[in-house]
């Protein structure tokens, strides 16, 4: 098989959530000058539209689905959305989430469960019913966002922690039931990237010195610098990579 049909994601349908702004931007808009089909998902109606407007100027294909990643009825609508929209997704990434940093002592249980429920509920409705369209098939890529914090434990953040943690279980998990059926689970665990998430840990000088001590580059990952890991999973070059966590972290797990 040639190098460009073996990393080749063109024309397949990638559903990617979390798509307005940050990692999920740019994995779409990645995804999309690779030639796929990407349908971008966010918490409301009209959230994608720079993302969408981006891809369009470069000549990509891009619609928009909806749904609060907190809500399981609204979740298992729009994965049904999307799902109409050509029939079949061929990649799912399930990247949208949210995190809340109080003291674990003083942590809301409002604040953990919706943390929970964004973060993991959300992602395993989704593989489970796009699942179930791939399972038809017999093929499927899933692809979910992880985090050092499916490795560490963070400080004052426990629900992410706990829901990145299980991210990385889950992903497990559903390659063990679903390899069989050729369709690989696997997930992308970020470093310290320059996004929305990582504001406060960046406007705290104390913390973003800590952080930038332990990345051998001295640097925050740009968004961008996730695509290229996007797209091997999606392709034909990581068929059999299963159950796998891939670190891109510009070597901080190694410090």
């Amino acid at each position: 098989m040639q190098q460009q049909t073996l990393f080749s994601v063109a024309d397949k349908v990638v559903l990617v959530t979390g798509a307005s702004r940050g990692i999920g931007q740019a994995l779409a808009v990645g995804f999309a000058e690779a030639g796929a089909k990407v349908i971008c998902a966010s918490s409301r109606q009209g959230g994608c539209a720079q993302t969408i407007e981006i891809i369009q100027s470069k000549g990509g294909s891009a619609v928009e689905v909806f749904a609060d990643l907190s809500d399981s009825s609204a979740v298992e609508a729009m994965a049904n959305n999307a799902l109409a929209v050509y029939g079949q997704v061929d990649v799912l990434v399930n990247n949208g989430g949210t995190i809340a940093r109080y003291p674990a002592a003083e942590f809301p249980l409002a604040e953990f469960q919706k943390v929970i429920d964004v973060n993991l509920n959300s992602a395993f409705l989704l593989s489970q019913i796009v699942g179930r369209n791939m399972l038809s098939r017999g093929e499927g890529k899933i692809i979910n966002i992880a985090s050092m914090l499916s490795y560490t434990g963070g400080i004052t953040v426990p629900a992410y922690t706990a829901s990145k943690h299980a991210i990385a279980g889950l992903t497990k998990a559903l390659a063990n039931e679903w390899a069989i059926n050729n369709i690989q689970v696997n997930a992308i665990a970020p470093g310290y990237f320059a996004t929305d998430n990582t504001q406060a840990l960046r406007d705290n000088p104390e913390r973003n010195s800590e952080i930038k001590k332990r990345i051998p580059s001295g640097e925050w990952g740009q968004p961008q610098q996730l695509v290229g890991a996007a797209i091997f999973l999606a392709s034909q070059a990581s068929d059999y990579v299963n159950g796998h966590i891939l670190a891109v972290d510009g070597g901080w797990l190694a410090r």
